[in-house]
């Protein structure tokens, strides 16, 4: 690939889009404005990354005609102790153009609609779960990102059998997409008496927020029954028939939700649920078209798939797809899993920028 013709392409487009921008006709349309200001804040950052790729080359190449015309010492001890500098930050710039002008894919800047489900393990894979509920909320906070629960099934001692939340921000489907899977814990649970390690899992399914225009959905369809809500909530939440169960009968989907006291507030998150899982299922069948032929490197992000590891005796948290272990779980479960996330994001996109070359 040549990047240098693809660097010039992105800035043509990038001036293309501000005079767009500025277009009062296109400035009535707010979903065309929507969609130009996105595409903007991208090429924009791409035109960053090559000015500060060019300045740190030229420097580079200045530094390096000191040192090899040697005439002046102090000079050329100053040039040397910045070549290496200069050549890692060339280095890294270069790998963010590489990544940034891979295509994004269309669900990369939707929201997701995040589901976390107990697997094995009983109590202790209910306990679990609801740490990694609160892992995903602390890491939501130091991203600037909101979190919605949509409905939940708690469990005895302060588990979630099961808990499904809406996080809304910038570009979270990229972000998140690769935590679907199965997650493995291993640790002594808080009801283990003889202090022996038990391992249990979870499993987390992360859903592009899907919009009405996405799926459009026959109400012929749909079996929508209501009924009061269970467990914890207040008074108003157990004593009104605020539950809510759509049952999509051509795919067999069942849809229930029942946070809310509105009846109407609850139908309208199911419906949201319902059109993420039905747009999943659809671009996963498209997916499997065009690539049934090859795995994905870090996998297919199938929640069927085991993903990562958690091992509290060592402190260790191993992705398996990556092969990226750290020693910092304690810290991981406190929401400080970015590293952990930007590594399968690059992974994905070198993998997609090397079908492109």
């Amino acid at each position: 690939m040549d990047i240098n013709f693809q660097i010039e392409k992105f800035r043509k487009r990038f001036t293309e889009v501000e005079q767009q921008l500025s277009d009062p006709m296109i400035c009535s349309d707010s979903k065309k404005m929507q969609e130009l200001g996105k595409e903007h804040s991208r090429l924009k950052k791409l035109v960053i990354i090559d000015d500060e790729l060019n300045k740190t080359q030229k420097n580079l190449a200045e530094n390096r005609e000191i040192i090899a015309d040697g005439s002046d010492a102090e000079l050329v001890d100053m040039a040397k102790a910045e070549v290496e500098p200069l050549k890692a930050l060339e280095d890294k710039l270069l790998k963010d153009l590489r990544l940034g002008i891979v295509p994004p894919e269309p669900t990369d800047d939707r929201n997701a609609i995040v589901e976390i489900r107990a697997g094995t393990g009983g109590t202790e894979a209910a306990l679990f779960a609801a740490d990694l509920y609160r892992m995903y909320i602390r890491y939501a906070e130091t991203q600037g990102w909101k979190m919605e629960s949509m409905d939940s099934n708690p469990s005895d001692l302060g588990g979630y059998k099961e808990i499904i939340f809406l996080v809304t921000g910038e570009n979270i489907f990229q972000k998140l997409r690769f935590e679907s899977g199965v997650h493995r814990v291993q640790r002594v649970p808080a009801t283990e008496a003889q202090g022996r390690i038990h391992t249990s899992a979870a499993t987390v399914a992360v859903l592009p927020e899907a919009e009405e225009v996405d799926m459009v959905i026959n109400p012929n369809d749909l079996e929508i029954s209501v009924c009061r809500s269970g467990g914890p909530g207040g008074q108003g939440v157990n004593t009104t028939d605020s539950a809510v169960q759509i049952h999509h009968k051509p795919t067999g989907v069942i849809v229930r939700c029942q946070d809310g006291r509105s009846q109407t507030k609850n139908k309208e998150k199911a419906m949201n649920v319902l059109r993420s899982r039905l747009l999943e299922k659809k671009i996963e069948e498209e997916d499997a078209k065009y690539a049934a032929h090859r795995k994905s490197q870090i996998g297919s992000g199938d929640r069927n798939e085991k993903i990562r590891t958690y091992n509290y005796p060592q402190n260790r948290v191993t992705d398996h797809r990556i092969n990226l272990t750290l020693y910092n779980l304690s810290n991981f479960m406190e929401g400080d899993i970015d590293e952990m996330v930007t590594t399968l994001v690059q992974t994905h996109l070198e993998e997609k920028l090397s079908e492109l070359s």
